[in-house]
């Protein structure tokens, strides 16, 4: 490790993004390790197929090696590269055709009964469709805070929005949502 951090720091990622421009391969490395697992989630997530996921996280680690030198540090080294995966999977996304969900089968859970599993099913295609049948950003909103798990501050710069535009495309998504699965479960849906 360079005298730059000491033998006890972890070296933040803009530190590691400046050592990248000069070409340390092993800040690389480390800054790699560091996010590549949430990387491939995302993209996982976006593109629905863990395959794709998989280019798109190392083509998204490779612009970080070729434009480290360009990097400004107007956002933090995380929202740029969930940016950047976000960007390079609705790429894909555009460029390909999805799966249509009926080709897709569910999996089977031995706990539930057959009715209940037919429900269940019912309930995950109906979600699937509502969650398709939104507008691209407000699917895209709900998919990053509500099934990814990211914070309101991640996906507004993921999205390349403010977050107050990121709550109202929330908001304006659970509306659509609850009125979509209302015959599912209307007393769950309706507090949601």
């Amino acid at each position: 490790m360079s005298a730059e951090f000491g033998a006890s720091m972890v070296p933040e990622d803009e530190a590691l993004m400046r050592r990248i421009a000069v070409g340390d391969e092993a800040a690389f490395a480390l800054l790699m390790d560091r996010h590549l697992s949430r990387a491939v989630a995302l993209a996982t997530r976006v593109t629905g197929s863990r395959a794709v996921a998989d280019e798109i996280a190392q083509e998204c680690f490779l612009r970080v090696w070729t434009k480290a030198a360009s990097w400004q540090p107007t956002a933090r080294v995380s929202t740029w590269l969930w940016r950047i995966v976000m960007n390079l999977s609705l790429d894909h996304m555009r460029k390909a055709r999805p799966e249509p969900l009926d080709d897709v089968p569910e999996p089977v859970d031995p706990g539930l009964s057959p009715e209940a599993e037919t429900e269940r099913n019912a309930l995950g295609r109906a979600l699937e469709a509502a969650l398709a049948g939104l507008p691209a950003r407000q699917s895209q909103a709900v998919r990053l805070c509500l099934i990814d798990g990211f914070s309101q501050s991640e996906a507004s710069a993921a999205l390349d929005v403010t977050e107050g535009a990121l709550e109202s495309l929330l908001v304006r998504a659970r509306r659509a949502l609850r009125a979509s699965l209302a015959a599912y479960a209307p007393a769950e849906v309706g507090q949601a």
